[in-house]
């Protein structure tokens, strides 16, 4: 179950504290800074960041039917919160923020909607669109699996969700995460574009039907 507490018994509380009693067990960062690809430099570096919080599941024995809404106004905002500011430090401000994306991977004895629940709601996707500054909807990857496994995150611009030289991934490392009765929340944000793109966009696109298949034999 998780830690309820009243406004009066926060106060003073710091977010270390408050994820503690949460049940955060963890928080991990990475990072890489891509320099070259296809043997021709980058115009800039673009770094792309992870953050991971791995947090005890609170729903544990509780049956599909149970109601899961207590528990996530409670952790989401404080996790959303850890992740951004991770984010935020390794890319030097929102301003150097130009692409994001999400993710949620639940232990085994819990349910995809437990991961789910902890970022697919405002409690976690407001407060990280607010922090990184974007509007943006935020793309996203969950699923439910043993510790110590990886998983692709997608990422995609901040406010421009359709421009494609965005359109990105990053793969996350999960290091004894998550238990059979944790989740493991994740955060991903990115300086750039893709190193090289030219694969143009909706404003440059031609205009594309099935027609250009007819002639062709089954």
């Amino acid at each position: 179950m998780t830690t309820t507490a009243t406004a009066t018994e926060r106060r003073g509380e710091t977010l270390r504290e408050r994820a503690v009693a949460l049940g955060v067990r963890k928080i991990s960062t990475a990072y890489e800074d891509i320099i070259s690809d296809g043997g021709v430099d980058a115009p800039t570096a673009i770094r792309q960041v992870s953050a991971v919080a791995v947090v005890r599941n609170p729903w544990i024995g509780a049956g599909p039917l149970a109601d899961l809404t207590e528990a996530t106004s409670e952790i989401a905002p404080i996790v959303a919160k850890l992740l951004s500011d991770r984010l935020l430090e390794a890319l030097g401000g929102a301003a150097n923020v130009e692409a994001f994306g999400k993710a949620a991977v639940v232990g085994v004895d819990g349910e995809i909607e437990h991961a789910g629940a902890l970022i697919h709601t405002p409690y976690f996707g407001n407060l990280l669109r607010e922090f990184l500054e974007g509007t943006s909807i935020i793309c996203f990857s969950d699923t439910r699996a043993d510790a110590g496994g990886d998983l692709r995150v997608p990422l995609w611009h901040k406010t421009a969700a359709a421009t494609r030289s965005h359109y990105q991934s990053l793969d996350v490392h999960l290091a004894d995460a998550p238990h059979r009765d944790e989740i493991a929340v994740i955060a991903v944000a990115s300086s750039g574009p893709r190193p090289h793109p030219r694969i143009g966009d909706r404003t440059t696109d031609v205009k594309v039907t099935s027609d250009i298949l007819k002639g062709i034999a089954a």
